[in-house]
């Protein structure tokens, strides 16, 4: 079984714990996140109760593409775009080229709750995102380091599987194909 999930912000990747968890959204049992999103993060997140199938979506040994769209601080110029583009070293080493560019605010974008600061003399830009990594709060960490720490950060997709119209704290079963 593979279930697609809209994880809200502030919602943890398990199913127990302080605060609010996927047990208070998720019916099922006996299934397990197949990678995370760390509290601040939205988006989706596949969950399963095959465990060869979890370790394909979640292991960067197979390269499996997870796609975010990304509210940063400030416009970031071509130079750190670029940055992103061949790779940075952070802490934990290199990552992999992501591919990265410049989108419109997505239109049809839930509100989050609380909302994104915002301040009238700073423009945010939302940037699209993917890397085939999946390293502690990567997505976050390389926009820092390319001095545009991320405000807001949505998985749209890992693999091929994606986000659909599934609103916050709605899930669906999917079919688990190969990745």
């Amino acid at each position: 079984m593979l279930v697609a999930f809209n994880k809200p912000f502030g919602v943890l990747s398990q199913f127990s714990g302080e605060g609010r968890t996927l047990a208070d959204y998720v019916s099922i049992s006996q299934v397990y996140p197949a990678g995370r999103l760390d509290k601040d993060s939205e988006g989706l997140l596949l969950l399963t109760d095959d465990g060869a199938l979890q370790a394909r979506i979640s292991s960067p040994r197979f390269k499996l593409e997870k796609t975010y769209l990304v509210l940063v601080e400030r416009e970031p110029d071509a130079v750190a775009l670029d940055r992103l583009r061949s790779g940075l070293k952070l802490a934990d080493g290199q990552t992999r080229p992501a591919r990265v560019r410049r989108i419109e605010p997505p239109g049809s974008l839930w509100p989050r709750d609380p909302p994104v600061r915002f301040r009238k003399n700073v423009v945010d830009v939302w940037l699209k995102i993917t890397i085939t990594e999946g390293r502690n709060r990567q997505v976050r960490r390389m926009t820092a380091a390319i001095g545009h720490p991320t405000l807001r950060l949505i998985r749209v997709s890992i693999g091929r599987w994606s986000l659909g119209a599934l609103q916050p704290g709605q899930w669906r079963a999917v079919a688990p194909g190969r990745t």
